[in-house]
């Protein structure tokens, strides 16, 4: 058993640490405020994610160091840079594997499914921040200072996901009372979406296998369906009404960015909602054996989560 230390305790970290803690490893949140799961062989810690010194020092004797930190949305550009800094930092100075919990963001606009040897070529302000913090921590790894890897997955649904996901109570609620739903996507694109559950398998299994270091990994993620066709087998297997759904007209979601950081930030990435966003998973897939987890299984259980909250 190892010593596994996790920056952030949100929809990612904190089932992490309970993975992890289930398996009888050493594990320590650090979150700003000292939160985390409530579980006695999870050590919580409160510390600045952005100080190096006080990383490194909670990092010391751990076998890897996960960055699943969460800053505000709109405020990417300011707040990711020194913590991205301080994470490589901490597992230099301690030797921990540093794990990323990234996304698809450093890519930029696409036209063909993404694969790892895609080049980043983002051109918004949030995906540049992205592809720097990947290429900091490559080049640490190429250089010998570090050893460091990036999972990478599409928007996230299932068992703890956030408000902010697409699946979230603004999407489940009317869904289940058989109200009409309206998303900021068009509903008949492909697009991807990766089940929570298989993100933190994903983190958990590239920290110890030294196969998956110096380079970034795509979570196991089920075929690209579109909006409205899971929206319709989501309510067939709730036992809901046939679903309305229909896509938020562009004015609208502009003219409300007005008023709200986070809608404004939405612009960037529209280009991910109103084309085909399809993520190629076949190198994790062939390379741990570990496919995705069927997409009625994953819907099954967040409905059965979404319920009991």
């Amino acid at each position: 058993m190892g010593k596994h230390v996790i920056v952030g305790s949100g929809q990612v970290g904190g089932q992490l640490a309970e993975m992890l803690a289930r398996s009888g490893h050493e594990v320590v949140v650090v979150t700003r405020s000292g939160s985390g799961p409530a579980d006695p062989g999870i050590t919580r810690v409160a510390a600045d994610a952005s100080d190096a010194d006080r990383l490194a020092g909670i990092a010391k004797g751990a076998d890897a160091l996960y960055n699943c930190a969460n800053p505000r949305y709109h405020e990417w550009a300011r707040d990711w840079p020194p913590m991205a800094a301080a994470l490589l930092t901490a597992a230099e100075r301690s030797g921990a594997v540093l794990v990323v919990t990234g996304n698809l963001y450093g890519y930029g606009p696409v036209d063909r499914p993404m694969t790892e040897e895609m080049p980043l070529a983002a051109t918004g302000t949030k995906g540049k921040v992205r592809a720097t913090m990947w290429r900091d921590a490559l080049a640490a790894h190429e250089a010998g200072r570090v050893r460091a890897t990036e999972v990478r997955g599409s928007d996230f649904f299932g068992p703890g996901m956030s408000g902010q996901a697409i699946f979230s109570d603004r999407f489940l609620k009317p869904l289940m009372a058989g109200k009409p739903i309206r998303v900021p996507a068009d509903p008949d694109q492909p697009h991807s979406l990766t089940y929570i559950p298989d993100v933190v398998r994903a983190l958990a299994t590239v920290a110890v296998d030294e196969r998956a270091w110096g380079r970034p990994w795509h979570v196991p993620t089920p075929p690209a369906t579109t909006v409205r066709h899971l929206a319709e087998r989501m309510a067939e297997l709730a036992g809901a009404p046939a679903p309305r759904v229909s896509a938020i007209p562009h004015v609208v979601m502009r003219a409300a960015g007005l008023f709200s950081p986070l809608l404004r930030e939405l612009e960037e990435t529209r280009y991910q909602f109103v084309r085909p966003f399809v993520v190629d998973s076949s190198a994790f897939e062939s390379t741990f054996g570990v496919p995705p987890t069927p997409m009625d299984v994953a819907l099954k259980q967040t409905l059965t989560w979404w319920r009991a909250r």
